[in-house]
């Protein structure tokens, strides 16, 4: 390209390419409709209706007034909140890994990224299973590789075969992103499927980079199981994300964090240097007071969160229509709307979930986050982490809408 014509190309269209996140739009609408006076309830929101915990907030307070946090600190994150990420990890997770290979994000959505940023090289492709994240194909992409999409569906409980990886895999095949419990479709994986994946990783030589954010929000008998920690051997060629948004109600503190081997980490601390220096010292210092605390807060929202599933999963599947997975965790519910579409509804003819999203936002004032934002059209996912009387009221709506 020539000078000239390179001027002519006003703006990147590398990031001009990056989707807008479903999931921040669904919910940035739903909230500006309620601010202009409209009786919006939102299901489109990925975080806790909980406070942050007390004494949580305290220790940020006590922060503010320490003037050692006024002023730049290590990249990689405060040596006493990696040692304590460190510890956190192998309490929870069984997972042992030193202080040394955790590096502290602004948030679990940076860690994703230098994670990508310091795996992949154009030409790569990462297994995405479907129903995914909606940011999992934007960093990808943005690194030139490629996304291959796995879908799956309420039969296999929105769970990945070895078979699927099979097929899937190829020589140009670099990584695996494994999330469980899951976001968006609230599936938890069995231990014993947890770890065959991880055994299929290493025989092929396979990252793994393990989205362990709702760890701690499972339900029933339902389990949590870290793959490093079933499948040691996986731990040279797999990348741990996390962080304290979703267990402790802290979304806007910004802090999360990626373990990883020591190549790797060297490379996103490097990264992280040059993009933001160090997360926001009074955050960082909220953030240890969380994983170095007990875990009775959450498990006062992870009860909160089993009532509504259940009840969401009762509410939706009375819909004629619908049919919804009962939540394994995390705080989602994926129903499919495959027996909505087809018909008139408020006068508009529903194709996709795409239009049932916009008709029940228009029509029942209830905003829900369309299959396709996940890789899985015909579905949607609904947030219960809202209050009970907001949760049965917005379904309610719904269902009067579908009638």
């Amino acid at each position: 390209m020539s000078p000239a014509s390179a001027r002519d190309v006003r703006l990147s269209t590398r990031v001009g390419a990056i989707a807008e996140s479903a999931t921040l739009a669904v919910d940035a609408k739903a909230k500006a409709l309620k601010a202009a006076g409209e009786p919006v309830i939102g299901f489109g929101a990925g975080e806790p209706d909980f406070p942050t915990p007390a004494n949580i907030v305290e220790a940020a307070v006590e922060a503010c007034r320490d003037p050692k946090n006024h002023r730049y600190t290590p990249a990689a994150g405060l040596p006493e909140l990696r040692e304590a990420v460190a510890v956190k990890t192998e309490r929870d997770s069984a997972y042992t890994v030193a202080a040394s290979q955790v590096v502290i994000t602004n948030g679990g959505k940076q860690a994703l990224y230098e994670t990508c940023e310091a795996l992949l090289n154009p030409g790569d492709e990462v297994l995405l299973p479907a129903p995914y994240w909606t940011t999992y194909p934007e960093p990808i992409a943005l690194c030139g590789a490629s996304s291959v999409v796995i879908p799956t569906d309420v039969r296999s409980e929105f769970k990945v075969s070895i078979d699927q990886l099979d097929a899937a895999y190829t020589d140009r095949t670099k990584a695996l992103i494994f999330v469980s419990p899951s976001n968006p479709s609230g599936a938890v994986y069995s231990p014993a499927e947890v770890e065959a994946i991880g055994r299929w990783a290493v025989d092929k030589g396979v990252w793994v980079i393990c989205d362990e954010i709702y760890e701690h929000l499972t339900f029933g008998d339902h389990v949590f199981s870290s793959m490093p920690a079933l499948v040691p051997e996986l731990a040279e060629r797999c990348v741990v994300l996390n962080g304290v948004a979703k267990s402790y109600a802290m979304t806007g503190w910004r802090v999360g964090w990626l373990i990883g081997p020591p190549d790797m980490v060297k490379l996103a601390v490097n990264l992280q240097s040059h993009l933001t220096s160090n997360v926001a010292n009074v955050s960082q210092r909220a953030a240890l007071c969380a994983v170095s605390g007990d875990l009775s807060a959450v498990a006062e929202m992870r009860g909160a969160f089993a009532r509504r599933g259940a009840t969401i999963h009762k509410l939706l599947n009375a819909i004629d229509g619908v049919s919804c997975m009962e939540p394994q965790g995390a705080f989602y519910a994926f129903p499919s709307f495959e027996g909505v579409l087809g018909r008139e509804i408020a006068g508009r003819r529903i194709e996709t979930t795409l239009d049932l999203a916009a008709v029940i936002l228009d029509e029942a004032k209830v905003a829900i986050v369309p299959g396709e934002a996940f890789g899985a059209p015909g579905y949607a996912r609904l947030s219960f982490a809202l209050g009970d009387d907001d949760l049965g009221e917005g379904v309610g709506r719904i269902a009067d809408l579908l009638a």
